[in-house]
């Protein structure tokens, strides 16, 4: 069977270590992919000399893909091949998860928490196809050893705890738990990790960094998966980040999560914070068994193949065509956002 060639099409950072993955199995299998960005929020210094980024639109198009893989939410219909969401992150309770925009053929999902609504939205649209997957990100997440990031003194002595609150506005918990974050820094029971979401409001990232300890990082990794390794618990609020921890069987402390369930120590106040971190490193048996069954839901696959998965469910479709009734629809507004947004005006 010949070669495929396949397309990554991003507008952020985070997208490397999702795709990543999948590029290996392609590439172990004889497949072509290539890269396309579409936001200057990319840093162009994080491809590998290997990796081959197309130049503009134009080589986009000609370039021809047999599939397009995209963790954002929007791909123009006018770039060739079957239209691929791969998702940015676990995070289903996110506002938008769920919303259908006439982009992609295939939605591959990670567990029945996702799995059952996509499937009731393509039996109610009838133009895409839903195959549960896996996320390609956590391929290794499960075999990744953890980074060292303090003396060794440091990380024999004291649990480790890492921070990670989401960017949105009213959402994350950065502002409100800076204090109370400072006062434990201060007292020095715990080595502390921040990492912020690319997005994060530039402010509070200057303000966390005036916390200055040696028990204490802010941490700029391009791979969470060896940062996730390394913590005992972590505390954050919303973010995508709470799914990928708890399938490691960790503890999360979240303050005001919009939709909170059994699995997490969801406080209020930034008062509580301290309690919490107390119940989170001695977890009772109750909260082992919500973690555990809430990640059955959300991520099952514990086999480093979601990669394969979703590469066998894009052969599949460009082999016998998809099993939904209907073509993509023409969204003739979107459609030419994108063709503004990117300068193309060839038909």
């Amino acid at each position: 069977m010949p070669s495929k060639r396949y397309l990554f099409y991003i507008s952020q950072n985070y997208s490397f270590e999702i795709l990543r993955p999948l590029q290996e199995a392609m590439i172990s299998r004889g497949d072509e992919v290539k890269w396309f960005v579409t936001s200057f929020e990319v840093n162009m210094s994080k491809f590998t000399k290997e990796e081959v980024v197309l130049k503009n639109i134009e080589s986009t198009v000609k370039y021809h893909p047999d599939a397009c893989f995209v963790p954002g939410n929007i791909i123009p219909d006018f770039i060739p091949g079957i239209k691929v969401h791969v998702f940015h992150g676990l995070e289903w309770k996110k506002k938008g998860h769920f919303i259908i925009r006439d982009c992609f053929d295939l939605y591959c999902t990670h567990g029945i928490a996702t799995t059952v609504r996509f499937k009731e939205l393509a039996d109610k649209h009838q133009f895409f196809d839903v195959v549960e997957t896996g996320w390609p990100k956590l391929d290794n997440l499960f075999t990744v050893p953890p980074a060292t990031y303090f003396t060794p003194h440091l990380n024999q002595k004291k649990p480790a705890i890492l921070f990670a609150p989401t960017f949105s506005p009213s959402l994350t918990s950065a502002p409100i738990l800076f204090n109370e974050i400072a006062k434990l820094i201060k007292r020095g029971n715990y080595n502390w990790i921040v990492k912020f979401h690319p997005k994060m409001d530039k402010q509070w990232i200057e303000k966390y960094k005036t916390l200055i300890s040696e028990n204490f990082k802010i941490i700029e990794s391009r791979n969470i998966n060896e940062l996730l390794q390394w913590a005992d618990i972590m505390i954050s609020d919303t973010s995508s980040v709470i799914g990928e921890f708890s399938l490691l069987g960790k503890p999360v402390i979240a303050l005001n999560n919009s939709n909170p369930g059994d699995y997490l120590l969801n406080i209020s106040e930034a008062e509580q914070l301290s309690n919490a971190i107390t119940a989170a490193l001695s977890p009772d048996e109750q909260l082992k068994a919500a973690i555990d069954n809430y990640a059955q839901e959300l991520h099952p696959y514990r086999d480093g193949q979601s990669s394969t998965r979703i590469l066998d469910a894009v052969e599949h479709i460009l082999s016998n065509g998809k099993s939904s009734k209907k073509s993509l629809p023409i969204n003739l507004f979107r459609n030419l956002k994108q063709r503004r947004k990117l300068k193309y005006w060839r038909w």
